[in-house]
């Protein structure tokens, strides 16, 4: 109990898990006198410490959606939440990368990543080719399933965007 009590306040205090870590060490007089590692001090961390709800998450992705709006007109997303809000689908693309489809719309291609994230949303991106021959960044989307009525959804909100 001490040791995550003190763990969780070195964290508020943002102090770095390798000197939270020291710090036991230190106390203990050697690292093999602990029964942990600086790993399980991360991990305690990251699992326990900053464990933010996924519901929390996507409200706070929301806002976020939110502000950028409100600082430029031309930002755009759709976001739609399941009953129990969290996220299903969302799509954004921000003024520049509207701006860059009307220029170079010839070439557009779509690819998903693996569920590589936090929650297994699966990251999509909208990319064209520009007169230099380089990638451009047209829009990005997150969805929870890679099924048909979820491409469907996301191309249309492609489609009302550009």
């Amino acid at each position: 109990m001490f040791v995550r009590r003190t763990i969780e306040t070195h964290e508020e205090a943002r102090i770095k898990p390798s000197k939270t870590y020291q710090s036991f060490v230190a106390a203990a007089g050697s690292h093999h006198e602990l029964s942990f590692i600086e790993r399980d001090v991360r991990n305690y961390i990251t699992g326990e410490v900053r464990n933010i709800s996924e519901e929390d998450d996507a409200k706070e992705f929301g806002k976020g959606q939110l502000r950028m709006k409100e600082k430029n007109q031309n930002f755009f997303f759709e976001l739609n939440l399941e009953a129990d809000h969290y996220i299903k689908h969302v799509f954004w693309a921000d003024a520049r990368s509207r701006a860059a489809f009307e220029y170079f719309r010839d070439v557009v291609s779509f690819d998903t990543t693996y569920n590589t994230n936090r929650y297994n949303l699966v990251l999509g991106s909208f990319v064209g080719v520009n007169h230099h021959g380089q990638s451009t960044l047209l829009g990005c989307a997150l969805m929870k399933n890679e099924d048909i009525q979820s491409f469907k959804w996301l191309f249309e909100c492609w489609l009302h965007c550009m």
